[in-house]
């Protein structure tokens, strides 16, 4: 049942076309409340909380931090490149981010 929470979390705050997925990572990965989640997010990105919901800011400001946007361009960040922008950006550990890291230290 835990999945389908967070699938209807994040496609109700926009997902990827806003914060949606950014704000259920909060909650999940730091047990944070959706509004707690919504500041920390808002914080972290230096925008408001108007800003964090408003598709086109959104879509700008992805684009410019390269965490991953919904529609996929030549360049622009996606899958775990993404993933460690978004670790390092909101200051969290990603199970897919670490694991990664390891076998980079161990050299494949």
């Amino acid at each position: 049942m835990g999945m389908h929470a967070a699938h209807a979390l994040v496609s109700g705050m926009g997902g990827m076309r806003t914060a949606g997925d950014l704000v259920a990572r909060m909650q999940y990965s730091k047990k944070m409340r959706k509004d707690e989640a919504k500041k920390y997010v808002a914080d972290k990105l230096g925008i408001s909380l108007e800003e964090l919901v408003d598709p086109v800011t959104m879509n700008e400001l992805r684009e410019d931090l390269d965490i991953g946007r919904i529609n996929e361009a030549p360049g622009v960040a996606k899958g775990i490149d993404a993933k460690f922008r978004i670790a390092k950006l909101l200051d969290l550990k990603i199970n897919s981010v670490e694991i990664f890291k390891e076998k980079i230290e161990k050299g494949f």
